[in-house]
């Protein structure tokens, strides 16, 4: 029989734990969103952002015990609880981001903003990781920068899926979120939202959506193994494949959108026009 002392201690420290976790997680999720921000960023400070993003995820890793297939499991279970932290904005907002573009106008510009920071993530996920050849023992960082990349990426095109929604006019109900999990969930599934499948939107987060998710997720961190290429053939070829990836899933979400909704919602100054 344990003693009353020994059960005590370790329920503070899986209480400690489990506050370690979620700290790491918070870091995560602010450094995500600065990230996948509008605007540009300063190299350097991209660079020191995904640098930190890094040595947040590699901590968390650690905490979660997260390795070999466990991996997939966690990764999932970090974007998940980063999702909701994704800057998305409104049609009115990103037509005043855009220099007032509206219609399919707007979504073009929306899918080449997100094919550049994609792009992006790559070159200096390749340039840091031709650093690290040149000093080997550093190189057993590389997984880490792997999955800051790959979360990173994710993020910028669950937001893209997201915006292109607002700008087909396609409605997604629910919490704030509801809709940050049924936005990623589609991203998993490089589909748009049916609003009126209730199912797709206010779906559980069972095994074979799970599974979904950890599979396109650990498909984006395959992709950006090339950028461990020596010297800077991983940053061309990480920004390549990462620019190929986002227009193409910008091309699907489209394509199926116009068929949800195949109507555009007026511009957002229509209104004001017409008063």
């Amino acid at each position: 029989m344990n003693e009353p002392g020994v059960a005590e201690s370790s329920a503070a420290s899986a209480d400690q734990r489990e506050h370690q976790v979620e700290a790491v997680d918070n870091e995560v999720g602010e450094l995500v969103g600065r990230l996948v921000q509008p605007g540009e960023l300063e190299g350097a400070e991209r660079r020191r952002l995904l640098g930190r993003l890094t040595g947040a995820l590699a901590e968390g890793a650690r905490k979660a015990n997260a390795s070999g297939v466990g991996r997939g499991r966690w990764l999932a279970d970090v974007f998940l609880n980063i999702a909701p932290r994704i800057p998305i904005r409104d049609l009115a907002t990103l037509s005043e981001h855009h220099h007032g573009l509206t219609g399919e106008q707007l979504a073009d510009d929306l899918v080449r903003t997100a094919q550049k920071a994609t792009m992006t993530v790559g070159a200096i996920g390749g340039a840091l990781a031709a650093a690290e050849f040149a000093a080997p023992p550093l190189l057993l960082s590389a997984p880490a920068q792997l999955v800051a990349e790959t979360i990173v990426v994710a993020s910028i095109e669950v937001k893209l899926l997201a915006e292109l929604h607002q700008v087909y006019g396609v409605d997604v109900p629910g919490t704030g979120t509801q809709r940050a999990v049924a936005y990623t969930v589609a991203w998993s599934k490089q589909r748009g939202i049916d609003p009126l499948a209730p199912a797709s939107v206010t779906l559980a987060l069972g095994a074979a959506t799970k599974t979904a998710l950890r599979n396109r997720l650990m498909r984006t961190l395959g992709r950006h193994l090339t950028t461990l290429g020596p010297f800077l053939t991983g940053a061309v070829a990480g920004g390549m494949l990462n620019r190929a990836a986002t227009k193409k899933l910008g091309e699907a979400i489209r394509a199926d959108l116009r068929i949800k909704r195949p109507t555009l919602p007026p511009s957002p100054g229509a209104a004001q026009l017409e008063s």
